[in-house]
């Protein structure tokens, strides 16, 4: 058997086993390892250097809209959590606790931070005296911990990377506001930056975060027809207000409560994008998102060799100059075969090979990963060529996952066809329901699926609860998810 063929044969088909493809992936292209604390793994620079790309476009957009960063502990007392009786209920089964530090024991249990909602509460009691303090608007980057039972690496493990946003508004109206604010700036960087197409929409009271009012999320489906909640936005109300005593005087110089929200999004994404586009061969990353968006390989017999790599160097500065992400792989002792499928296999967007003859005609080879697209572009507009072939990838990387959700997202009536329809071919069922938690319940099993959220714009309205058949309050989109 040949290296080549061995090397692709090392991933299970998607086919066989997407969960074992899943891992094969990431451990062979060397996103991340695991570590020797169950449910934690380490980010290997290939892994990292996606998330400070999602990091630092993000960041971005919080920034332009008047958000600044800051941190906060990492340990949260634990009277904090008893402050707000629904916010502890819904994390306490997932909280690690530290009990004592310099061998004695603590007079009083510390959390290790699972969020951060009663600390920013806290400090904001001390922080808003008036309205003149309000709007507070802070996000911050940072690790949490929660003690899941079950994890899978990115998508669910015990310690996390993320960013929250925490704000403190005067009125409910501009805390609505700044809610679905960030509910929008989810959605666009999701579509346009990771090429996931999503579905907007207000979770059920049961799916809605332990403490809020209102969440509102983004759903994502994989290739295995499953959703990842990609983000949540949640409408705060006055709850952690009044459980923190946020006050404010307001313009007529009477007390008031301030109005919050909290948003936030975490490494689950880097999953959710390998999970949408990946393929047999390995990871395809979008060219935002990828670490690498060009990998230039020089190809031909010895003798030309020191030619092509000096050309191959001078082409690699000129991209390089232009704000393209590009390495080069010239090592003489792997083949050129070999280095087609490992790019590949990491998901680097777009290959360049040069040979003897190219150098000749002036010209490189540019190969698409998604499409296998070959194109000859001449070398005094490589540059323009490159740039507007990522874009091009990008944009059919979204259509494409597109088209799959489409072609998995059913809208149906009763809970038979739904059951019918997952027990064929997993994917996003829109359905009506009553409002009944006990309905909510009875979809969730005997299907397996979860109520996702209830749609912005839903494809149809639907009219009859898909469970008792009473009319329905909502149409809602269910599904299994991770």
């Amino acid at each position: 058997m040949s290296k080549d063929k061995q090397f692709v044969t090392e991933i299970t088909p998607q086919g066989e086993d997407f969960s074992r493809w899943y891992i094969d992936v990431i451990k062979k292209a060397e996103l991340m390892d695991y570590s020797p604390v169950r449910g934690c793994i380490v980010f290997r620079p290939e892994g990292y250097e996606i998330w400070e790309n999602i990091q630092r476009d993000l960041d971005r957009r919080f920034k332009e809209t008047g958000h600044r960063n800051a941190y906060f502990p990492l340990f949260i007392p634990e009277s904090f959590f008893q402050k707000e009786k629904e916010h502890v209920e819904g994390f306490n089964p997932e909280l690690p606790w530290v009990t004592e530090a310099a061998g004695e024991k603590l007079e009083e249990r510390l959390a290790i931070r699972p969020t951060s909602e009663t600390m920013f509460g806290h400090m904001y009691a001390k922080w808003i005296q008036s309205y003149r303090d309000l709007p507070v608007l802070i996000n911050q980057w940072a690790n949490v911990v929660r003690w899941e039972k079950r994890t899978l690496p990115f998508l669910r493990t015990s310690e996390f990377l993320w960013q929250e946003g925490h704000t403190a508004h005067e009125t409910e109206e501009e805390a609505r506001q700044e809610t679905m604010q960030m509910l929008e700036i989810y959605r666009d960087f999701v579509e346009e930056f990771l090429a996931i197409p999503v579905v907007m929409g207000q979770k059920t009271p049961s799916e809605k975060f332990a403490g809020a009012v209102d969440t509102y999320s983004i759903e994502a489906m994989m290739k295995d027809g499953r959703a990842v909640q990609a983000g949540t936005s949640h409408f705060m109300g006055t709850n952690f207000a009044v459980a923190f005593d946020i006050k404010y005087l307001d313009r007529s110089n009477n007390l008031q409560f301030a109005h919050t929200t909290s948003w936030g999004v975490s490494t689950r994404l880097i999953g959710a994008m390998i999970m949408v586009h990946g393929d047999d061969r390995g990871l395809a990353l979008p060219p935002k998102v990828a670490p690498t968006q060009v990998i230039m390989i020089p190809i031909g017999p010895p003798k030309t060799r020191e030619q092509v790599v000096g050309r191959v160097d001078e082409l690699y500065r000129e991209l390089k100059q232009a704000g393209i992400r590009v390495r080069v792989d010239d090592r003489a002792d792997v083949s050129p075969g070999w280095k087609f499928n490992e790019y590949e296999m990491r998901g680097v967007p777009l290959r360049l090979e040069l040979g003897p003859r190219d150098m000749e005609n002036g010209q490189v080879v540019l190969v698409s990963r998604i499409t296998g697209e070959k194109r000859i572009v001449a070398q005094d507009r490589l540059a323009e060529e490159v740039t507007s072939m990522l874009e091009e990838i990008q944009h059919d990387m979204f259509e494409k996952a597109k088209a799959f959700r489409e072609e998995n997202f059913k809208s149906l009536d009763t809970l038979d066809e739904m059951k019918a329809f997952l027990e064929d071919k997993r994917g996003f069922v829109e359905a009506g329901w009553c409002g009944s938690e006990a309905c909510e319940r009875q979809v969730k099993e005997e299907t397996g699926a979860t109520s996702r959220n209830i749609p912005f714009k839903p494809t149809a309205e639907k009219s009859s609860c898909l469970v008792c058949g009473d009319k329905a309050k909502h149409t809602v989109v269910f599904a299994r998810a991770y």
